[in-house]
């Protein structure tokens, strides 16, 4: 156990409520992903199919709101609505220990936003989590509370470790069925979930979370960092300090992984905003597009090209970014920096960028309690 309470050594038969694993493979994708969400399968006739339950995920981070919605498909579900918004809930939790009154009314509106979809969805079953935000704040419960007494919506303020599970769970079936090990990581907007992954998956079924050999959540996000030293006019000395406060964070973690980078066939994969919109920077995009970047591999060099490119630009630069954009213009290089400290302590020369994590993991965990795939058509 290190100074901040967190357990790095995870048994590999440790259970937890995210321990399930994502989805079996789907078949391979343009860049040769295994995808989990089916959204393409044609709909069987209504009178072959068993009815179906509608499901929805939500998950309300320091800087977005985001929720799906979807129905059990074959070996996994079909997205049926979608919804994300930055509400930036956490703002001001870099040097502070509230949520403040403006953040609070953004994210009530964005939440009942989603009330409303989940309501026209006709949604049975849901999982509603917030993560690091609440944890922290001071009046963390009492907005759980108004949500609950104004909205109907029963939000769950998850643990650490149960964040980082999801995370795993959430991505591990793009990990490379040839690796040994694997550095899983999640940048948020108040916390960095981070794990390692050790030995070689049995097959492709094999629940992930049984591989993990340590785990850590490290007290640092985007926005947080981002408040801490400044994300409109970041300069060369100031990211350096930002990597070197995340290194030193990473410290703990980083000596108990330390021989993960040496297994065969070793890479990172990453799943958040940050390393989605490197992957988007890097295809060139002229609007973001999921289906491209999920999933795909980027070699070390060209992550630094586009690091050095975003550090290179101004602030009304990286705002017209179509993959970044206004709201996100103050916080990409701090995710970056981020990024740059956990190469630094885990050098490999391949990336996989993956655009799912908590919501799907959510997903699927209620769908297997269902039994849903169990007989019926929609086996």
């Amino acid at each position: 156990m290190d100074a901040r309470g967190i357990v790095l050594t995870v048994k590999a038969d440790a259970t937890t409520d995210a321990g399930d694993r994502l989805a079996e493979p789907l078949g391979g994708s343009a860049n040769g992903s295994s995808w989990a969400l089916d959204r393409s399968a044609p709909r069987r006739p209504e009178a072959r199919r068993r009815p179906s339950r509608t499901y929805a995920a939500l998950d309300l981070g320091t800087n977005n709101c985001r929720l799906l919605i979807a129905e059990p498909a074959h070996f996994g579900f079909r997205v049926v609505d979608a919804f994300s918004r930055i509400v930036r809930l956490g703002e001001g939790l870099g040097l502070g220990n509230r949520l403040s009154d403006g953040a609070i009314e953004r994210t009530l509106d964005a939440l009942s936003v989603c009330r409303e979809k989940m309501a026209a969805k006709d949604v049975r079953r849901a999982r509603l989590v917030a993560t690091e935000a609440c944890r922290l704040a001071e009046n963390g419960p009492a907005f759980v509370e108004r949500v609950r007494d104004e909205l109907d919506l029963e939000l769950e303020i998850v643990d650490r470790k149960t964040e980082a599970y999801l995370a795993v769970t959430g991505c591990a079936s793009l990990v490379d069925p040839k690796a040994h090990s694997v550095i899983v990581f999640d940048i948020g907007g108040g916390s960095t979930e981070i794990a390692w992954l050790d030995g070689q998956a049995p097959h492709a079924y094999d629940d992930p979370c049984k591989r993990i050999r340590a785990w850590d959540s490290l007290p640092v996000g985007v926005v947080t960092l981002a408040e801490r030293h400044g994300g409109i006019d970041v300069t060369p000395e100031s990211f350096e300090g930002m990597v070197e406060e995340v290194s030193e964070l990473l410290m703990d973690f980083a000596l108990v992984a330390a021989q993960a980078g040496r297994a065969q066939n070793f890479h990172l994969l990453g799943t958040s905003g940050t390393v989605t919109t490197v992957g988007g920077i890097h295809l060139g995009l002229a609007r973001y597009d999921r289906r491209r970047v999920d999933g795909m591999w980027m070699r070390h060099g060209e992550i630094s090209t586009v690091m050095q490119r975003l550090l290179h630009s101004n602030f009304r630069q990286r705002a017209e970014n179509p993959c970044i954009g206004k709201e996100r213009a103050d916080l990409v290089l701090a995710g970056c920096a981020i990024l740059e400290a956990i190469r630094r302590a885990f050098p490999s020369e391949r990336l996989r960028i993956a655009d799912r994590g908590l919501r799907e993991g959510m997903l699927m965990k209620m769908m297997r309690e269902d039994s849903v795939w169990r007989g019926g058509s929609q086996r």
